[in-house]
């Protein structure tokens, strides 16, 4: 490794981690809170055949985020989308997908998000009751179509900037920031549930309207990213909620009771890729 000051630099021919599995072989690297991978996989290799008998889901969970350097990259998502990726081809895969080599030639990508833990069987580590909040940008592909790149990425860094204020406002941890979405935890409800309405409302005077999702449950945190059931159950609740409006699991509605907070029943749903149908609330009034 070189340090100089503010700069830092690794090489990946001689990682902090290597990890090897049946066709495939991961080189990583931890620099700025981050782990990078050179990730090799071999003709033959797929996520369901060599990966899934190691990690024990059904799909992979992890969020990657990365470019294919060499061969091509079938993916497929538990929605049914299919894609095959080839070189030099930037890539962002949400979690719930499969992926395998496609054709006889190596696999290498570099991964810039997603790396820590994959392809590792599950150990215990410690899990703390944490209230999840998701937001992300509604219709966020048609407003950059009308607003054109230069004042699209002016809109979404003054987005970025006016979530984190109030995400500190709120006392909220990011966790993590992927293109127009954020996911934020919060050690109380009402709070996060208030900082939620404030996000809506802040980012609506700035014109990038927005949705939020709010959950409690277990969680663990692994080296900066957040896993466990209760993190897919917060990015579904938010997938239901309309432009300007928040929307909070059952749960994070009985630990609020008694804040102030005024709820209306949203109906019972099926939240995708979890069992049985949950009553949600929207948040109709903050005293």
């Amino acid at each position: 490794m070189v340090s100089m000051g503010r700069i830092e630099v690794k090489d990946l021919s001689a990682p902090d981690e290597v990890i090897t599995f049946e066709l495939g072989i991961s080189h990583q690297v931890r620099i700025g809170g981050t782990i990078v991978s050179r990730d090799t996989h071999q003709p033959g290799w797929t996520w369901w055949d060599h990966i899934r008998p190691i990690v024990g889901t059904e799909s992979c969970q992890f969020h990657h985020r990365g470019v294919v350097l060499a061969g091509r990259m079938g993916v497929r998502s538990d929605e049914g989308e299919e894609m095959v990726i080839g070189p030099n081809s930037v890539f962002e895969i949400t979690p719930g997908h499969n992926a395998w080599v496609d054709g006889d030639e190596d696999v290498v990508t570099f991964d810039f998000a997603g790396s820590a833990g994959w392809a590792t069987a599950p150990t215990e580590r410690e899990r703390i009751v944490a209230t999840i909040l998701f937001t992300d940008i509604v219709d966020s592909t048609g407003r950059a179509r009308s607003l054109g790149d230069r004042a699209w990425r002016r809109a979404l860094a003054l987005h970025d900037e006016t979530i984190r204020a109030v995400l500190r406002d709120y006392r909220g941890h990011e966790i993590e920031t992927a293109g127009d979405s954020f996911l934020a935890i919060f050690d109380g409800a009402a709070r996060a549930v208030r900082c939620a309405t404030a996000v809506v409302a802040a980012t609506a005077a700035i014109d990038v309207p927005i949705r939020a999702g709010v959950h409690t449950g277990e969680v663990e945190l692994v080296d900066g990213h957040l896993r466990g059931v209760a993190v897919h159950a917060a990015a579904r609740v938010m997938a239901l909620a309309g432009g300007g409006e928040v929307l909070v699991s059952g749960t994070t509605r009985e630990l609020a009771e008694g804040s102030g907070l005024a709820f209306e029943s949203f109906g019972h749903h099926e939240l995708r890729g979890l069992s049985g149908e949950r009553e949600l609330f929207t948040v109709v009034g903050i005293s």
